[in-house]
């Protein structure tokens, strides 16, 4: 199976964005292909829908890859509430052809105890676009946040820090049991 994952920050080093590496890296291990789209790396033009923007190579790439992937994984930081702008503008730039059908995973970090507002919000973004929401989805924030960030830079084994790669690899598991499904079912009709 082919995985996308949209990283939606406008930050180097954002902890939504080490939680799609390591997504990534997970599903590599489960033997399927992982593409991580940093938004922060590959920023898109602002969505506007009276002007051509098919030239830009970065919404290009990501028209590609989206519309190959079997199932796609949302990523972001929690600003105020909502997702992060520049995830906004990529989702405007998208449609029903990159989501139709396709198993979608939320996931996002918050400065605070959890992102739920971030994942509620993407999950009625999927369900518009007809994507297939995970039942089940990740956020870290607070304490959880540092170690896992204490984790992920490699530092020595950060107390705490297991059960949150338990959980995330759990998820993730339960996430590609589903994308295997639909991608059969897809297969056989």
């Amino acid at each position: 199976m082919n995985i996308v994952i949209l990283a939606g920050s406008n930050r180097k080093n954002a902890t939504s964005t080490r939680l799609g590496e390591y997504a990534a890296e997970v599903i590599r291990g489960q033997g399927h292909e992982a593409v991580l789209f940093d938004l922060y790396e590959k920023p898109l033009p602002f969505y506007a829908p009276d002007e051509k923007q098919e030239t830009d190579e970065h919404l290009a790439e990501l028209n590609t890859v989206l519309l190959a992937a079997d199932a796609i994984i949302l990523s972001t930081p929690e600003y105020h509430g909502s997702i992060s702008g520049v995830l906004k503008n990529a989702l405007d730039h998208l449609s029903q052809a990159h989501f139709s059908g396709k198993p979608v995973l939320s996931i996002s970090s918050a400065g605070g105890a959890v992102g739920v507002s971030s994942l509620t919000q993407m999950q009625t973004m999927v369900r518009n676009l007809h994507g297939i929401n995970a039942p089940e989805w990740i956020s870290i924030g607070g304490a959880q946040r540092r170690r896992f960030e204490a984790a992920f830079d490699g530092y020595e084994e950060y107390e705490g820090s297991q059960d949150i790669e338990d959980r995330v690899q759990r998820v993730l598991g339960s996430f590609l049991k589903l994308a295997e499904t639909l991608t059969a079912a897809k297969k056989a009709l």
